[in-house]
């Protein structure tokens, strides 16, 4: 299983502090600004391994035992190639990384299987009657999804500062694989953003006054602009109406608002625009990629959309088009014509 080419491959130059393992992960992944849920994921698959092996320390072993915990998944958890997958990465970085060990190149566990799936997809019409069914904020961070095909994390992530209006464009900062990206701003939001974004201001001041104007940043970027968390580019577009404070350093803030809001409103939505496929906040990215190839645009431009490194990733949907398709006639019609 061939490691993916991220951070992981770097040679380790910082060295942790903190006595105990799971810290030491934590400190790592830290300085090399991985992102919270990544830490979430990578903590979670070294302390399975570990009482995998009964709480054996990962010095103490190699290549059999990670060899035999990743087939352990495949065989009797039946996970997906992606899970096993990001498994594995977190134990490459666990070696590498934290505790400066060589980790084999010849790694042979059994594999998950990789089944093809095409992505669920709207119809337009069915894109309309979603958007349709959902108001407030949370129409317009679904209406900027689809609009600029964004993950859902990226569309909560984005900062002021990564919004240009004149060009029309959108910023992903570290979006999947640590990328930037720029995507579309639809014409259709712009004027409904600018009004949100004046209340988002008058927010910003009222915790500016109350001392609480205080975002979260990169602790790198934190050092190198000391006041960029306390300044109007770098708030989030979609803050939480409630300030919280910092687990990691105890600081009030005032983070970006929960995904669960958006995903709530999503299932509402579908019941009520009565659509029976499964649709996620992803949907309306799979939709925005498909919708785009029928309407003619090059694959390529919506591989750059997209954030995709192999154009391979983006041709999924073209199995999807709904033009193809509509123009094949079914073999009972063709009986019913003879």
């Amino acid at each position: 299983m061939p490691p993916q080419q991220t951070k992981v491959n770097q040679k380790p130059i910082f060295r942790p502090t903190s006595k105990r393992l799971m810290d030491q992960v934590r400190e790592v992944l830290r300085y090399y600004h991985y992102s919270k849920r990544t830490e979430e994921a990578y903590t979670r698959w070294i302390r399975e391994f570990i009482f995998f092996h009964q709480k054996k320390h990962p010095k103490d072993m190699g290549k059999q035992e990670v060899e035999a915990y990743l087939s352990h998944l495949a065989v009797h958890r039946n996970v997906a190639a992606s899970t096993q997958s990001q498994a594995f990465n977190a134990l490459l970085f666990l070696y590498r990384q934290v505790l400066a060990l060589p980790f084999a190149d010849d790694m042979a566990p059994v594999r998950s299987k990789k089944p093809v799936r095409l992505p669920v997809v709207l119809s337009k019409n069915e894109v309309t009657r979603m958007l349709a069914s959902m108001q407030g904020t949370t129409g317009l961070m679904a209406r900027m999804m689809y609009g600029g095909g964004l993950r859902l994390m990226e569309l909560l992530r984005l900062r002021v500062q990564d919004i240009d209006f004149d060009q029309g464009l959108l910023m992903v900062r570290s979006g999947k694989g640590d990328k930037d990206r720029s995507t579309l701003l639809p014409i259709s939001v712009r004027h409904e953003l600018q009004t949100h974004l004046q209340q988002v201001y008058l927010m910003f001041t009222e915790d500016l006054q109350q001392g609480h104007a205080n975002v979260w940043l990169p602790s790198a970027l934190a050092k190198k602009y000391t006041n960029a968390s306390k300044s109007w580019e770098w708030q989030y577009v979609f803050p939480s109406k409630k300030l919280s404070n910092d687990p990691e350093n105890n600081q009030i803030r005032r983070h970006h608002v929960n995904e669960s809001g958006l995903q709530k409103a999503i299932r509402a939505a579908k019941i009520k625009a009565a659509i029976s496929k499964k649709v996620t906040s992803h949907t309306f990215r799979h939709s925005f990629a498909t919708h785009l190839l029928e309407s003619g645009t090059n694959i390529r431009v919506v591989q750059k959309l997209l954030g995709h490194n192999d154009v391979k990733t983006t041709e999924i949907y073209t199995h999807v088009l709904q033009q193809n398709l509509t123009s094949v006639q079914s073999p009972l019609d063709q009986l019913e014509d003879c």
